[in-house]
C-alpha cells in the first residue's frame, strides 16, 4: 500500500516540476495525553483580549494607591467631555452624599448620648427627639442625593460608552489598509473593542462607588477624630485586618479568573465544533460527536472543581479576615473600655464610637474590592484610548485635491510597493498607462503583483516608489476617500452583507435605505444578478443572510452576480474586477463580460479586469502579464499571441484542456453509470 501512494522517480512528470521532498515519519503514540497538570494558564497561549487579566492581583498596594488619582482624573476627562453640567451635578451630589453621611452619624452620636446620658427615661427621649429630626432629615437628603447621583451617572454613562464607541469605529473603518493587513493590530482592534469599550461603561459607576466609599471613611474618620483625638488610632485595629482580608480575597478571585477563563477557552473550541453548522455534517458521518463530548464534560468538570476551589478559598480567608478584624475589634472595644472607666471618654462617646468604627470597617471593604476593579479595569480602558491615540496617526490623507468625477487617464511610473513586513517587493518598476473607454486586463500566476496594482490605482496603498497620476494630478496630492469613491471594485470573494437585497447593490454608493430605482435595476439586469433577487421572497426586500428570521441563503455564484451589480450600480469612472466571476457557471460570466466589457457604460468608464481565465480577456484593449513583480509583457490578445511568449503558453495551455479528446466511456458501463 505504502508503494502505491509513494512518488517513483519514474513515474512521467511534467518537465521541470520537482517530485516532491520525502520526509520519514515515526509511528505515532498509541494515545495522546489529555491531563492537564499544574497551572492551566502555562499551557496556552496568551490571547489577545487577556493581555491585563489578573493584573490587580499582582500589583502592590502602593501600585494601586498611586495610579488611582490619574485614573479618576482621565475617567473624569471622559465625562467631562462628554457632557458637562451631568459631570458637575455628579461630583456636587456625590460630595454632598458624603457630607450627609458624616451629618447623619454625628447626629445619631447626639440621638445616642441622649438616651444613655442620665436621668429620666421620658426626659432623655424627649432631649433626643430634636436629633432624631435631624437624622431622619439627613437621611432623607441623603436618599434624594443618591438617587440624583444614580440619573446623572445613568444620564452620563452610556454617553461615554456612546462617544468611544463612535470614534473607536471611525477611526477604524478608515485606516489605511495596510494597517489592517497587520495581524497585531487587529489584535490590538478586537481587544479594544472587547474590552476596552466593555469596561469603559463599568468603570463610571464603579469610581462612583469607590468615591463613596473613601468618603464614607473620610467622614466617619472625622467623626471618631471629634469624639476624641485618641480614638483615631484606634481605628486601624479593627479596619485594617478586614482590609487585608479583603485584598487578599480580590486577588485570589483575580488569579482565579485568569485559570478559569484559561479553561473556559478550551471548553468553547469544543462547543463550537458541537454547534457549528460548518463541522455537522463531518460530525456526524464520523460519529466523532462522542469524543468532542467526553472531552468538553472533562473540561467542564475541570471548571466546577475551579469554581469550587475559589469558594472554599473565599470563604477560608473571609474567616481569616473577620477573625482578624474581631481581634482588633476587641482590642479597639478593650480600649473603649479603659477609656471609659478612666473617664477619658464619656459613655455616650463611646457608643457613638463603636458606630463609627462599624461604619468604617464596612466601607474599608467596598473600597478594597472596588479600587482593584478600578485599577484593572482602567488598563482595558487606557488600553483603548492609546489604540485610538494609534489610528489617530495611521488615517488616510485627508483634503488636498479632490478625484476628479470623471477620469480621463492614470498613469503609473515606475511603481514599486513592498507589502509591510515583506521582504521582497509585490510590484517592482510598474509602468503603464489606462485611458477612458479602454479595458485594460491584468493576467499571471497567483502572486505576481496583479491585484496589488489594482489596489494602487484605487488608492488603496500608496506606491512606496514612483508615482501614480489621475490627469496628471499626483495621488499622494489627492484626498484618498475622494480618489476610493470613484473607484468601483469587484472582488472575487464579496462581502454577504446581511442586508435586504437592495441594500447589498446600494451600499456602494454609501447608503442602506436610499436606492435609485432606475439604476439598480439596470445594474441587476446587467450582472445577471436579476434573475436572482426576482426569484427571492420578498424580492429587493429579501434579507441575504440566514441569521435573519425568513433570511435566504444564496450560492457562490449568486452572490457573485450580486457583487457585480453593486459595482455597476455605483457608476464609478474606474471599474476593478478582479476575478468576480470564479464561481459563475460558463453561461453567466459570458453574460457578465459582455454587460461589463461591451456595455453601454464603457466609453466614459476605465475597466480593469484581473482573470485567471484567459479567454474573457481576448477582446480586451490591452493585456499586462505579471511576474513576480514586474510587467513582462503588454499588448493586445493579437499581439502577445504573435510575440509568442508567456501570455501566448498559458493560452495555449488553457486552450488545450477545453479542446483534448474526453476520454472514452467503456461499452460495458451505461449512461446511468451501472455496469
Amino acid at each position: 500500500m505504502s508503494d502505491a501512494l509513494s512518488p517513483s522517480p519514474d513515474d512521467d512528470a511534467p518537465s521541470g516540476v520537482p517530485h516532491p521532498r520525502e520526509h520519514v515519519l515515526d509511528l505515532p503514540p498509541s494515545s495522546l495525553e489529555t491531563d492537564i497538570d499544574g497551572d492551566i494558564t502555562d499551557d496556552l497561549k496568551e490571547a489577545y483580549w487577556s493581555v491585563y487579566d489578573g493584573a490587580a492581583a499582582s500589583a502592590s498596594v502602593r501600585q494601586i494607591l498611586g495610579r488611582l488619582p490619574r485614573i479618576v482624573r482621565q475617567i473624569g476627562r471622559l465625562a467631562w467631555s462628554t457632557d458637562r453640567w451631568a459631570t458637575v451635578r455628579l461630583v456636587l451630589m456625590q460630595l454632598g452624599s458624603a457630607a450627609m453621611l458624616a451629618f447623619g452619624l454625628m447626629a445619631t452620636v447626639g440621638v445616642v448620648q441622649h438616651v444613655v446620658g442620665e436621668g429620666p427615661t421620658p426626659d432623655r427621649i424627649r432631649a433626643a427627639a430634636p436629633q432624631l429630626v435631624v437624622v431622619v432629615t439627613v437621611l432623607s437628603v441623603r436618599a434624594m442625593l443618591e438617587y440624583g447621583v444614580s440619573v446623572a451617572q445613568a444620564r452620563l454613562t452610556p454617553k461615554i460608552r456612546t462617544a468611544l464607541e463612535r470614534e473607536f469605529l471611525e477611526l477604524t473603518a478608515h485606516v489605511r489598509l495596510e494597517v489592517v493587513d497587520n495581524a497585531d493590530w487587529h489584535d490590538e482592534a478586537y481587544r479594544a473593542r472587547d474590552r476596552g469599550l466593555f469596561y469603559a461603561r463599568q468603570i463610571v459607576g464603579q469610581i462612583i462607588t469607590l468615591a463613596s466609599s473613601l468618603l464614607g471613611l473620610i467622614g466617619t474618620a472625622g467623626v471618631i477624630t471629634v469624639l476624641h483625638p485618641l480614638l483615631i488610632a484606634l481605628l486601624p485595629l479593627s479596619v485594617v485586618p478586614v482590609g487585608a482580608a479583603a485584598i487578599s480575597a480580590a486577588r485570589a478571585r483575580f488569579h482565579s479568573f485568569k485559570r478559569w477563563n484559561a479553561l473556559q477557552r478550551r471548553v468553547n473550541v469544543f462547543s463550537w465544533l458541537l454547534l457549528d453548522r460548518d463541522s455537522a455534517a463531518e460530525l456526524r458521518s464520523d460519529t466523532a460527536q462522542r469524543a468532542l463530548l467526553a472531552e468538553h464534560y472533562r473540561l467542564s468538570e475541570r471548571i466546577a472543581n475551579e469554581d469550587t476551589r475559589l469558594g472554599l478559598s473565599s470563604a477560608r480567608l473571609s474567616l481569616a479576615g473577620r477573625a482578624a478584624g474581631g481581634i482588633g475589634t476587641g482590642i479597639t472595644y478593650l480600649a473603649l473600655c479603659a477609656m471609659l472607666l478612666n473617664e477619658w471618654l464619656p459613655l455616650a462617646a463611646g457608643a457613638g464610637a463603636a458606630l463609627a468604627i462599624q461604619n468604617s470597617r464596612s466601607s474599608m471593604t467596598e473600597a478594597v474590592q472596588v479600587a482593584h476593579l478600578v485599577y484593572e479595569h482602567a488598563m482595558w480602558v487606557d488600553d483603548l484610548l492609546r489604540f485610538q491615540d494609534k489610528c489617530r496617526k495611521l488615517l488616510p490623507r485627508r483634503g488636498g485635491v479632490i478625484a476628479p468625477a470623471v477620469v480621463k487617464e492614470i498613469q503609473l511610473r515606475d511603481v514599486s510597493y513592498t507589502y509591510p513586513g515583506a521582504d521582497t517587493p509585490a510590484l517592482d518598476g510598474v509602468s503603464m498607462t489606462l485611458r477612458t473607454g479602454t479595458t485594460v486586463a491584468f493576467v499571471g500566476v497567483n502572486g505576481s503583483g496583479k491585484s496589488t496594482a489594482s489596489r494602487l490605482i484605487a488608492g488603496l496603498h500608496d506606491p512606496s516608489k514612483g508615482s501614480i497620476s489621475w490627469d496628471g494630478v499626483d495621488l499622494m496630492d489627492m484626498d484618498s476617500e475622494s480618489v476610493q469613491s470613484r473607484v468601483a471594485t469587484v472582488l472575487q470573494d464579496p462581502v454577504h452583507f446581511p442586508f435586504p437585497a437592495l441594500a447589498n447593490i446600494t451600499v456602494s454608493r454609501g447608503t442602506l435605505t436610499e436606492a435609485d430605482p432606475t439604476r439598480a435595476l439596470a445594474a441587476a439586469r446587467a450582472s445577471g444578478a436579476e434573475p436572482v433577487i426576482a426569484a427571492l421572497p420578498g424580492t429587493w426586500r429579501a434579507v441575504l443572510s440566514k441569521r435573519f428570521r425568513d433570511g435566504q441563503e444564496l450560492s457562490a455564484g449568486r452572490w457573485a452576480k450580486v457583487a457585480v451589480g453593486r459595482g455597476l450600480y455605483k457608476q464609478a469612472p474606474v471599474l476593478l474586477l478582479d476575478e468576480p466571476t470564479a464561481s459563475m457557471d460558463p453561461k453567466a460570466e459570458h453574460a457578465v463580460y459582455q454587460a461589463v466589457l461591451r456595455g453601454e457604460h464603457r466609453a466614459d468608464r476605465i475597466t480593469v479586469l484581473i482573470s485567471h481565465r484567459l479567454a474573457s480577456v481576448v477582446g480586451c484593449h490591452m493585456i499586462y502579464v505579471f511576474d513576480q513583480g514586474r510587467i513582462i509583457e503588454s499588448g493586445t490578445h493579437r499581439e502577445l499571441m504573435k510575440l509568442g511568449g508567456e501570455y501566448a503558453s498559458m493560452f495555449a495551455l488553457q486552450a488545450a484542456g477545453y479542446l483534448s479528446t474526453a476520454p472514452e466511456v467503456p461499452d460495458d458501463v451505461d449512461a446511468g453509470g451501472g455496469t
